[in-house]
């Protein structure tokens, strides 16, 4: 049976050449692109890709793509992957072997191998990944970071043998960079929707701490060196930055004018019982001082 191979990108020109060219003998390669600035769509289209287009709108995170990217594939059995995975020739030969006699198992895991910058991470190792699954038996959450839902029995590849893995390859500093800035604004479209959350201290001082001493110590970052020390400390200034910016959008909404805007130094009688007691001590006092200067003009 055919296989057709789904990839939904965004700017993904770093990783994408090496990742279409393992899936290059598969039946189909579907590229679903939201909207690229880059040329990352050349690239698809020379590979020889079906290229879609999903509108980015204010997505910063594929699976609100992820069903419409599913439907463009031609075959029943697909092989969601990421821009930035590698598909071996092992695990291709394995997908295609278990596609003759599936039985009645409609999705299976596949494990996957991470690193950081160029060691294997093996502790997270093997990271089970439900990426290939019956066309018609699977459907995609659109929230940040799910988990597809398939309907009917699912089965695994062995993790012991580690060449049917997918290879994630390793972030460079600008995405991990850029990437901290995708999920916080992720996290952000989420914590608006959830009311009189408040931002403390707390959670910009020990929570980041805390974060780093878990990544570093507990989940054994620390056996890989330099690049384990500098994976503990994205993913705690990852942490800070998500809070930082729930805080900023706490204290940017208490502004006359919204999100995006400024404190004017005067305001209508009507805003003012919106501003807090010390910014509106501040008002009176400098229209106290333009009243004052008005009657010795006046004078």
């Amino acid at each position: 049976m055919p296989i057709s191979v789904v990839i939904n990108t965004y700017n993904s020109s770093r990783t994408l050449e090496k990742v279409l060219e393992a899936v290059k003998s598969f039946d189909e390669i579907v590229v679903c692109d939201m909207e690229s600035t880059d040329n990352t769509r050349e690239i698809a289209s020379k590979a020889g890709a079906k290229v879609v287009t999903f509108p980015k709108k204010h997505y910063n995170y594929a699976d609100p793509a992820r069903n419409f990217a599913i439907r463009q594939a031609s075959h029943d059995w697909v092989l969601l992957i990421d821009h930035d995975e590698v598909v071996t020739p092992e695990l291709r030969q394995a997908l295609y072997k278990f596609v003759k006699r599936p039985g009645e198992i409609k999705g299976m895991y596949i494990p996957r191998r991470n690193f950081i910058l160029d060691r294997f991470r093996r502790c997270t190792y093997p990271d089970y990944q439900l990426r290939f699954f019956r066309k018609g038996n699977v459907n995609w959450p659109p929230e940040f970071n799910s988990e597809p839902e398939v309907y009917g029995e699912i089965s695994k590849l062995p993790s012991n043998h580690q060449e049917l893995a997918l290879i994630h390859l390793p972030a460079s500093i600008n995405h991990l960079v850029d990437r901290i800035k995708r999920y916080s604004a992720a996290d952000l479209t989420n914590y608006v929707n959830e009311p009189n959350k408040k931002v403390t201290l707390f959670h910009l001082a020990v929570l980041p701490f805390s974060t780093f001493i878990n990544t570093y110590f507990l989940k054994g970052s620390m056996r890989y060196g330099v690049a384990g020390f500098i994976s503990a400390a994205t993913e705690s200034f990852g942490t800070f930055y998500r809070h930082a910016k729930r805080y900023e959008h706490n204290v940017r909404h208490k502004l006359v004018g919204g999100y995006d805007g400024e404190l004017p130094a005067l305001l209508a009688e009507d805003k003012r019982e919106h501003i807090p007691q010390y910014e509106q001590i501040l008002i009176e006092k400098e229209t106290e001082l333009e009243q004052a200067s008005h009657e010795s003009h006046n004078c």
